[in-house]
């Protein structure tokens, strides 16, 4: 396993549709081995290829409950339902917040590293990241969802608030 660079938006890749996994063999293994050392490293939420430079449909999301990697190989969400507004931040964007609304429950069919078909159902968090991962596959960022970057006083009011709840 290697830890992997993650690219920054403005680099292009960023803004490319990924092309379908149709080999699944050691290449895509260690893509998946060095994206989750990548993500442990830089204590994120999900990883998507594209933000390591490979334009593959491949993500990989923290599953809140578990605490485990899930891996998804040519995700597509299948269902959505509800809806969540809340904080979204990005490696791609370092240092960067908006308040982006998502759906509250998502459910998402892919594939696993030896392309068995599964199915998956997110809520909240975890619905967030499939919603977010899954985009970066297709070429888009959060970003495009927001209205402004928070400033330092913005975010700090929103944490504390949230920590009120």
């Amino acid at each position: 396993m290697a830890l992997r660079k993650i690219v920054e938006m403005g680099d292009e890749c960023l803004n490319k549709v990924c092309r379908p996994v149709t080999e699944f063999n050691s290449r895509l293994h260690d893509l998946l081995d060095d994206m989750a050392e990548t993500l442990a490293d830089a204590n994120g939420a999900g990883l998507a290829a594209p933000q390591v430079g490979v334009l593959r449909r491949v993500c990989i999301v923290m599953d809140e409950t578990t605490e485990e990697y899930l891996e998804l190989v040519n995700p597509e969400i299948i269902a959505q339902s509800g809806e969540q507004t809340g904080l979204e931040g990005c490696l791609s964007v370092p240092g960067k917040w908006g308040i982006v609304t998502r759906p509250n429950v998502v459910r998402v069919r892919a594939q696993d590293r030896d392309g068995r078909w599964f199915e998956v159902e997110g809520e909240g968090m975890n619905a967030r990241c499939f919603c977010h991962e899954i985009e970066h596959l297709d070429g888009h960022l959060y970003t495009e969802h927001i209205d402004h970057f928070l400033s330092e006083e913005e975010l700090r009011a929103y944490l504390e608030a949230e920590e009120g709840e």
